[in-house]
């Protein structure tokens, strides 16, 4: 029985119930460049204690976000991936990692156009109407 005043998350509430912790979004950049064994994340992500990171692997592959795929049978060892919804991830992640740099100070992050060597803007855009969105004309209804 459902009840009858429940509300659906909102779609940053159910984002942010599956990767909203800090190791998860970390885990989750570590991967973006290529599968890792269990000790390699470790080292990748900086004071990750070994039974945090375990939690969070599993948690990401009950979101269907990271694979586990053996390597060795005895003991089993596992090298994780990411799923295409996993590395579907890697846009949000550049832009909060720029945010941040942004906020710090550093502007390091930011993304430049590998060909000509320009900084890289993130807009909105109307495919339909071919024309950049400003936050005035973004509905932005569906998602609060």
């Amino acid at each position: 029985m459902t009840d009858v005043g429940a509300t659906r998350p909102s779609p940053l509430e159910a984002a942010v119930a599956r990767v909203g912790d800090r190791w998860s979004l970390l885990l989750i950049d570590a991967l973006l460049d290529r599968p890792q064994r269990f000790n390699e994340l470790q080292e990748a992500v900086a004071g990750i204690s070994t039974n945090v990171l375990s939690a969070r692997l599993k948690h990401l592959e009950t979101e269907r976000l990271v694979v586990a795929r053996p390597y060795q049978d005895r003991p089993v060892r596992h090298a994780y991936e990411l799923t295409a919804s996993g590395r579907d991830l890697g846009g949000a992640l550049r832009l909060l990692a720029q945010w941040g740099g942004d906020q710090e100070g550093d502007h390091a992050t930011a993304h430049e156009h590998a060909p000509c060597g320009t900084q890289l803007e993130v807009r909105w855009y109307c495919p339909t109407c071919d024309e950049v969105v400003d936050a005035d004309h973004l509905d932005e209804t569906p998602y609060l």
